[in-house]
């Protein structure tokens, strides 16, 4: 059972941990942890699917290095870039290249099926895009 948070984006204060989803506005993406094939894997990732197909995966996070177990999670970390962590070995899976560093970075699911993080820190910034995912 997956738990749909923050509607199509996370702050800097939440996460998405596995079991957890992001949807995108329109319904069309969503954003999770997922096993590759039939589930008999144990290895996790962090992707974005067609919400009606889960099967198509369209990007993914840490396709060179997954996650051996359920305790991923997805966050905002202190730099403002996303970061992929193990909880358990308490490791980094992956992070974003950032262009500069966001003072109240948002991670945003777009309808397109781009993950991006934005600058809400004020409206003169608010349209500037931190990373495109």
């Amino acid at each position: 059972m997956k738990l749909c948070i923050a509607a199509d984006s996370i702050r800097m204060d939440q996460s998405i941990r596995d079991g957890e989803a992001l949807v995108s506005s329109g319904q069309s993406f969503e954003l999770g942890f997922f096993s590759p094939g039939t589930g008999s894997s144990k290895n996790r990732y962090v992707g974005i699917w067609y919400k009606n197909t889960p099967q198509t995966v369209v990007w993914v996070a840490n396709r060179n290095n997954p996650i051996t177990d359920s305790h991923g999670v997805l966050t905002i970390a202190n730099n403002g870039g996303l970061v992929l962590l193990n909880l358990q070995t308490r490791s980094v899976s992956w992070s974003s290249n950032l262009t500069r560093v966001p003072e109240n970075p948002v991670a945003q699911l777009l309808e397109t099926g781009n993950l991006v993080l934005w600058d809400n820190s004020s409206e003169s910034s608010k349209n500037l895009c931190m990373a495109e995912l």
